[in-house]
């Protein structure tokens, strides 16, 4: 008797697995992540001080969205260059978008405040995570033409030249 029960409680988790297997498999096919050459059009994103950014604010731009966290220290150095980047595209066509993955929004807020990041961040939302897709790693940067084409996808920290060459979307 003791021989049938572990037989068949072996057999319901051998099947409870197959089925755990096949839905993650179903369901990571559905979180599909943004690329180049796709559209990403933002409605409205709500900031971390309660602003709210538009389509209508975003139009004519080129929008550089980078999805960070607090706690990781490539995006630290990534927002850094991206602080430049904002001062240096002062009145040009080019809006710089944080969306943070972290849990707690104070903590955003207090880190923005200490770090003085002066472009606009955002919490992620189901809704933001949805557009985007499965990120590969964080910070990940998108740039967005002005018609919401993605231009630019890359996921890592960026040496500072080459946030630097972002620059040149604000001259387009």
């Amino acid at each position: 008797m003791k021989t049938a029960y572990f037989g068949a409680h072996a057999s319901i988790q051998f099947w409870a697995k197959c089925w755990l297997v096949i839905a993650i498999a179903l369901g990571s096919m559905s979180v599909k992540a943004i690329e180049v050459g796709d559209t990403l059009i933002i409605d409205q994103i709500t900031t971390i001080d309660g602003r709210v950014i538009t389509a209508q604010d975003l139009k004519d731009k080129h929008v550089i969205i980078e999805v960070w966290a607090t706690w990781c220290p490539f995006c630290h150095r990534q927002n850094q260059h991206l602080v430049k980047l904002v001062d240096m595209t002062k009145g040009m066509p080019l809006q710089v978008i944080g969306i943070s993955i972290d849990k707690k929004q104070e903590d955003v807020v207090a880190y923005v405040e200490k770090n003085k990041i002066n472009f606009p961040n955002a919490m992620m939302t189901p809704e933001l995570s949805k557009a985007i897709g499965k990120r590969r790693g964080i910070p990940e940067l998108y740039v967005i033409d002005p018609k919401g084409k993605i231009v630019q996808k890359d996921y890592g920290e960026m040496i500072d030249l080459d946030v630097f060459d972002l620059a040149a979307y604000a001259k387009r």
